[in-house]
């Protein structure tokens, strides 16, 4: 039973990791909540069952044109929405507002076109999975973890080698100065989105696979990514995936304490924790005052 909620805390913080590294990406770019980032998760779960189920195309085809596509969704909604209105200069409460509105309507689209009941992408009989000294992991379960270890260790060394990655950081640190230098800061927006976007659509749709898909799937990821970006700090991925392991482990262990239907309360009482003790998040710092 131990090794069982090992497994399935491990399983649970991957899929928090990819959520919230996706979330982050933007977020330190834009500076505002990106609420539209929970319908992209979704998006990669029905584009591969629109290619899959309903245009018949190989599984191994339609996964990596869903993430393409829920990419362009993401890159479609900040050159469409968010670019015009920074350039009008709305403010933060402004765009969080048209994020929202952006959301609602495109899940009320999904839900229209696609219907409200539960659908699945996964193909072939459902096997028991395999036996390791008496805990079940399934191979999609396995893949999860293995996919968020690989993406995870590629953004670090995207953000720390590539030209753009290091664009990406110094627009996070200071927009205006990073204009100033000579950086395109609405490219690398652009290319902030293009990456968030596409993780969003990876997690979404190896969540559809392992537990099958609706509508509304997305906000409570985009929820607990949030909740993993606030305790692990902003500006740290290994800070995030610390977090997202921790909530992990917090969820799984306290629903087999106690009950499944504490998941959600036991995921904000500790974001209440963090914010009151270690709002820098894991492996944040305390900005220290200054007198002048």
């Amino acid at each position: 039973m131990l090794l069982q909620l090992i497994l399935n805390s491990v399983i649970s913080g991957s899929i928090y990791a990819l959520v919230a590294i996706g979330f982050t990406v933007i977020y330190r770019t834009v500076k505002f909540f990106h609420f539209a980032h929970a319908v992209v998760f979704t998006s990669g779960a029905y584009f591969t069952f629109l290619f899959h189920k309903l245009f018949g195309f190989s599984i191994y085809f339609s996964i990596p044109f869903a993430i393409i596509f829920a990419l362009l969704l993401g890159c479609l909604i900040e050159k469409s929405i968010y670019k015009p209105l920074r350039k009008k200069q709305a403010s933060s409460m402004i765009l969080l507002l048209s994020s929202l509105g952006i959301y609602i309507l495109l899940q009320n689209l999904i839900s229209m076109v696609f219907g409200d009941d539960t659908k699945s992408i996964r193909t072939g009989i459902v096997k028991e999975g395999i036996n390791i000294f008496g805990a079940r992991i399934t191979p999609i379960q396995i893949t999860i973890i293995i996919t968020s270890i690989i993406i995870t260790t590629l953004l670090l060394l995207f953000l720390k080698k590539t030209k753009i990655g290091k664009a990406m950081q110094a627009v996070a640190n200071d927009a205006e100065l990073a204009n100033i230098s000579g950086i395109n800061s609405d490219r690398v927006i652009l290319s902030a989105f293009a990456i968030g976007s596409g993780l969003a659509g990876l997690a979404g749709i190896l969540v559809a696979l392992d537990v099958d898909m609706t509508p509304t799937m997305g906000m409570n990821a985009l929820m607990m990514g949030v909740v993993v970006v606030i305790i692990g700090g902003v500006n740290s991925i290994p800070g995030i995936v610390c977090g997202a392991l921790l909530l992990g482990f917090a969820q799984n262990f306290g629903v087999w304490y106690i009950s499944s239907q504490w998941k959600d309360a036991i995921a904000f009482g500790i974001l209440i924790l963090f914010l009151l003790f270690k709002p820098e998040g894991f492996f944040g710092k305390k900005m220290r005052k200054v007198s002048v």
